[in-house]
């Protein structure tokens, strides 16, 4: 069967096991464009490169099989790079596909001409481009392995335009590849036990997506018979049981006091897929680099990430879930008073949150919240801003919620997240929070929610400033406000004009009906809540992050 470079292309994801793509169309591409129809891959058409790219990003650390993003050349490959870079910091599996320019103009800064492999060379695991129609199959194989092999990512390939028309009978690649990770070696197993038993203060954190539920509840075992607190890094706390007795928090941006004191005074560590990143140690802070005085046992599937950062006693590479299944027997050590006084610090945090000043108090919201999602498929979303602390830890997630959120501190990617995640899940109920400025990066994909039959539930934490930013400007320059101050649109006319259930939520009494009503709304629905800007943080105000007290 003769074919063309883009019918190829589109044949060969089917027969690795793509399902969807998100992309805004570009002539660049049109004979994959052109392919699609029929092919048994739907075509999510967003409004926005960036937004596209969130959604496979996003696509990717839900699924763990690679989301698909398409692009034209230039403006539309560099719009979605924040998607790339966002893939690569949360390790999710992503491919970004470019139309580019005809091979015979290169070098000629022809129309839109980029060298792709220069501009995404560090920020994603490779960069390629088909010059060679009969190279279809095998590249696009290995960029599929390459996206979810070792440390899941993104992988950029470039698709000449001429390479796209030309003809060929060469067959698509075989079915879907099943990469098997590495199990642990037992004498690793028997190494990284001894040292827990040494311990006095022993520390598991855990990190990585997805976990397999299997997995995720061998470690909840092991940790509630050896007695060991859990810490999830930062934006996994989804990963595992949060009502467990030994799950005490999550280390992150505005990390918990008690998060801190556990990091900083453990003495062992078991590090479960984490790569000790900037945000989860406190800016490198809690530990000391590269030698720690906290023993560190660091488990990872990627040999690259072992010493990275830190020097551990013990590295293993080795899958994290193979290693948390063959853990099994409990360990027996003194360490119910400090695993008690870790969880009691925990649920203090959530639990004794004072009542925030303003018209709507994200405390109630948030424990309404809990009470009614205790149970459930739920999926939360959230882009970056002071605001997330809302979704992430202030929610406790139960086995087989999600937790969608991106490690690079990307703002808008909550919404597109959320649209990938109701696609991909529509029995879930999906929340995404975000905050008025966050919102505002990617709030034409309402549209595409629209379009593309997503009914999500989007909470807008409207405040009126860049709560971020405004929260280290009052810090740094006290009653100095520069370029932090929002005029906002009316984010619930924006959701009716897209078809969508708009209301805004004026009083903290007024939330109950307000969301019951967005539940029911069958095309999703956008939530407009006014927020005090002097409740920035869940325990200082506005007015004390000034006056610094």
């Amino acid at each position: 069967m003769t074919r063309n470079g883009g019918k190829l292309v589109v044949d060969c994801l089917t027969a690795l096991g793509a399902r969807r793509a998100f992309g805004v169309p570009g002539e660049s591409y049109l004979a994959v464009l052109d392919a699609l129809p029929g092919s048994g891959i739907d075509f999510v058409n967003c409004r926005h490169e960036g937004g596209a790219a969130f959604m496979a990003a996003a696509h990717g650390k839900l699924t763990g099989q690679p989301g698909i993003c398409m692009v034209t050349r230039g403006p539309g490959a560099t719009n979605a790079s924040i998607g790339v870079h966002t893939a690569m910091q949360d390790s999710a599996p992503m491919m970004l596909l470019v139309g580019q320019i005809g091979t015979e103009m290169r070098e000629r800064e022809a129309f839109q001409e980029v060298n792709y492999r220069a501009v995404f060379g560090s920020m994603a695991k490779w960069v390629t481009e088909i010059d060679d129609i009969d190279r279809v199959p095998e590249l696009l194989s290995r960029a599929w392995i390459m996206a979810t092999a070792g440390r899941p990512g993104p992988v950029v390939v470039a698709l000449p335009e001429n390479m796209l028309m030309d003809q060929t009978d060469v067959r698509p690649s075989g079915g879907p590849v099943q990469v098997f990770r590495p199990a642990p070696a037992a004498e690793s197993i028997e190494a990284t036990k001894a040292l827990l038993a040494t311990a006095e203060r022993p520390l598991i954190i855990l990190g990585g997506a997805p976990w397999a539920r299997a997995a995720s509840e061998a470690l909840q075992r092991f940790a509630e018979a050896s007695d060991i607190p859990v810490v999830s890094s930062f934006r996994y706390q989804d990963q595992f049981d949060n009502n467990s007795p030994t799950f005490c928090g999550d280390a992150g941006v505005g990390m918990a006091a008690g998060v801190k004191a556990l990091l900083r005074d453990a003495d062992v560590i078991l590090a479960l897929g984490t790569r000790f990143g900037e945000n989860m140690t406190d800016g490198y802070r809690l530990l000391q680099v590269p030698d720690p005085v906290q023993k560190i046992v660091h488990v990872h599937v990627s040999d690259a990430e072992i010493g990275k950062v830190y020097r551990p006693a013990i590295g293993i590479h080795a899958c994290p879930e193979r290693f948390a299944r063959a853990l099994e027997s409990a360990l027996v050590g003194p360490w119910g008073e400090w695993r008690e006084a870790a969880r009691s610090s925990y649920l203090n945090f959530i639990d004794q949150a004072p009542a925030q000043p303003g018209p709507v108090d994200m405390v109630t919201i948030c424990a309404a919240l809990r009470q009614r999602f205790e149970t459930g498929d739920l999926v939360l979303t959230n882009g970056a801003g002071n605001f997330a602390v809302w979704s992430s830890r202030f929610f406790r997630f139960r086995p087989g919620m999600r937790l969608l959120a991106p490690q690079s501190g990307s703002m808008g990617y909550g919404l597109p997240a959320a649209v990938a995640a109701k696609l991909e899940r529509p029995e879930s109920t999906v929340i995404c929070f975000a905050g008025d400025g966050d919102i505002q990066m990617t709030m034409m994909e309402l549209a595409t929610a629209r379009q593309a039959g997503a009914a999500v539930i989007v909470i807008v934490v409207n405040n009126g400033t860049y709560g971020t930013i405004r929260a280290h400007q009052e810090r740094e320059f006290p009653a100095r406000v520069s370029g932090t101050e929002l005029m906002n649109p009316d984010f619930a006319a924006i959701a009716r004009a897209c078809g969508m259930h708009g209301e805004q939520v004026n009083d903290t009494a007024a939330f109950g009906d307000a969301f019951d009503r967005a539940m029911a709304s069958p095309t999703g629905a956008v939530l407009d809540l006014a927020v005090s800007k002097e409740a920035l943080t869940p325990y200082r105000t506005l007015t004390q992050i000034r006056d610094g007290s």
